[in-house]
């Protein structure tokens, strides 16, 4: 077993503090990290919060790592120490039904096992995650950092980038269609860049003046002010796919109306109720489609990290050194953060 020291919540009501485990030896098809990067994402607060109601303390948060080799098992074959990599939102599936044999481990029938606050599937511990000087994964499960990626900002890639990557490819966004982003957090700024990349033409929504000029500079060809009545009405029945990257409950009527016939509304934010009802009307009469899409396999992530080299896609972030973890979740839940925040983990060492 291997001493790492991380930062961890103790209690929903209590404030992030240091904590000391021990990681378990690499197994054979193991491979040890050094994480050097982690990026934050709400999920994160969520855990510490115990706002799903599945929290087990103390948990240590984290799925955004980039780190650097520093062991592997007899049986690893792809990696090596000093190697750049990356582990994600899973570090483990059941391996063997059908989602798993089609490369789409988020959607393991056994349920897939979280970077943190899941019970390993071979030794039933809990897993803890990157908000720590080092982890310990299936060779699987861990991610290639492609040459000449910026690494700090491909941490969030892992978990935003994936988040919003996947639906787009699912279903088959590409030159000549139109995507409307809903919303300019960590999702939808990675959306707004990510379709673009794909060729669409994307049109960012959202509630505020104040970030239409924002959302131009990532990339949006059009942006609509989603509270202007006379905005909304003028681009009825006008697209093909809504990216909804929301994460609280909103109407999603009008977004449906601004679809055209058999365009797709895809859920990636919001785990809540829908509230307030979606009218029936907006499905039946255009035979449009609500849809939803969880992270993405390993496969898949790889592809993306290996597309956002290709075409110099990075997360927007701001740095932070670990000791300030609970500040930036104070101003996580205000929306004060453009637009993920990474912890550099050197700071571990002088907390």
């Amino acid at each position: 077993m291997s001493q790492t020291r991380a930062y961890a919540a103790y209690a929903p009501d209590q404030l992030l503090a240091p904590f000391q485990f021990e990681r378990r030896q690499p197994r054979p098809d193991d491979v040890a990290i050094e994480i050097l990067y982690c990026g934050v994402c709400h999920s994160d607060l969520h855990f510490a919060r115990d706002d799903w109601g599945m929290s087990r303390y103390p948990v240590v948060p984290g799925h955004e790592i980039v780190g650097r080799v520093i062991a592997v098992g007899d049986q690893v074959t792809r990696f090596q120490a000093g190697d750049l990599v990356g582990v994600g939102c899973m570090v483990d599936s059941c391996r063997h039904c059908q989602p798993c044999r089609d490369g789409v481990e988020q959607f393991c029938l056994e349920g897939f096992t979280m970077t943190y606050g899941s019970d390993d599937h071979q030794d039933g511990t809990l897993t803890q995650g990157g908000y720590s000087d080092n982890i310990v994964v299936s060779e699987r499960f861990v991610l290639r950092m492609p040459e000449g990626i910026d690494l700090a900002s491909a941490a969030p890639i892992l978990c935003a980038g994936i988040t919003t990557y996947s639906p787009l490819k699912h279903y088959g966004v590409k030159a000549g269609h139109k995507v409307g982003v809903i919303g300019m957090g960590g999702l939808g700024h990675m959306g707004v860049k990510l379709a673009k990349a794909l060729g669409a033409e994307v049109t960012v929504f959202t509630r505020s003046e104040s970030k239409v000029d924002e959302a131009r500079g990532h990339g949006a060809d059009h942006v609509v002010v989603s509270t202007d009545l006379a905005q909304m009405d003028a681009v009825a029945e006008t697209f093909d796919f809504m990216l909804d990257t929301v994460p609280v409950q909103h109407d999603l009527n009008p977004y449906l109306a601004a679809l055209k016939y058999d365009g797709t509304h895809i859920l990636v934010g919001l785990l809540d109720p829908i509230e307030p009802a979606i009218n029936a009307f907006n499905l039946v009469f255009k035979r449009r489609v609500l849809a939803g899409s969880l992270i993405g396999g390993i496969q898949e992530t790889q592809e993306l990290l290996d597309f956002c080299a290709e075409h110099n896609i990075r997360c927007d972030i701001e740095m932070l050194d670990i000791h300030d973890i609970n500040e930036a979740y104070a101003r996580m839940e205000k929306g004060d953060v453009r637009y993920r925040f990474v912890i550099d983990m050197a700071s571990l060492k002088k907390a």
